[in-house]
């Protein structure tokens, strides 16, 4: 059973009293454990494709199944607790809280998911000792660099121990040798078994996956798998 299944997934929007298709009967599936990055051009859809593998939007049309579970008709309610329980997700704009430390950053999926705060704080250092950040623990993200915000922010994403990791332009603010870096460890992750879903408008981006679907105007243009272009070693951002 694949861990993303998509049949058939149309999204219309009203716009100007006229019927507007974002996603136009797309089907795919992803297995655990891949890096699959989504690319297409602005408008192409990859944005309301991602919103709703993310559960933070619903189909139209069509059945999405995550996990196992079909959630193309859940409830609001009921997508929240299936994306704190299955989904972490990475920003371009990281979202960080700018007062508070990157410790309690990351803590803060947990305690919304009212996990103890002993328990939280400790996860929390774990996820920032997995992305290089344990000497940043107290620092605020305005003490910290682009690349060292983003990888608080993928620590936050990956404190609640999701299945599948959804990173949306997650090198879009930084500079090259920052992105760079933000890449090899999402390539860490990968290759520690993380599942991750990246949207990405750069090719030179994509390359660092392991499958790249295209959308053009709603639909798949092409889903190809390919060798990743693996970063052997890189530093901190």
């Amino acid at each position: 059973m694949a861990l993303i299944e998509l049949d058939g997934i149309v999204r219309s929007y009203r716009l100007g009293g006229e019927d507007f298709q974002a996603l136009r009967g797309v089907s795919l599936r992803v297995e655990a454990g891949e890096f699959v990055a989504i690319m297409g051009q602005s408008g192409s859809g990859k944005s309301t494709l991602m919103n709703i593998l993310g559960c933070l939007d619903t189909p139209s049309a069509g059945e999405y199944r995550l996990a196992g579970e079909r959630v193309s008709a859940l409830p609001a309610a009921r997508l929240a607790q299936l994306r704190s329980r299955l989904i972490g997700f990475v920003f371009q704009n990281f979202n960080l809280l700018p007062r508070v430390s990157a410790l309690d950053n990351v803590a803060l999926p947990l305690a919304y998911a009212r996990v103890p705060r002993k328990e939280r704080l400790r996860r929390a250092q774990e996820a920032l000792e997995r992305v290089g950040l344990a000497e940043k623990l107290r620092n605020t993200p305005s003490q910290l660099s682009g690349g060292q915000q983003q990888r608080v922010a993928i620590a936050r994403a990956l404190v609640t121990r999701p299945q599948v990791l959804f990173a949306d332009e997650p090198t879009g603010n930084l500079d090259s040798t920052t992105s760079v870096a933000v890449i090899a460890l999402l390539q860490q992750l990968w290759q520690a078994g993380q599942t991750i879903v990246m949207v990405t408008h750069e090719p030179d981006i994509a390359a660092h996956a392991a499958r790249v679907i295209t959308l053009r105007d709603g639909q798949v243009l092409s889903d190809v798998r390919q060798q990743a272009l693996l970063i052997a070693s890189g530093a901190p951002a």
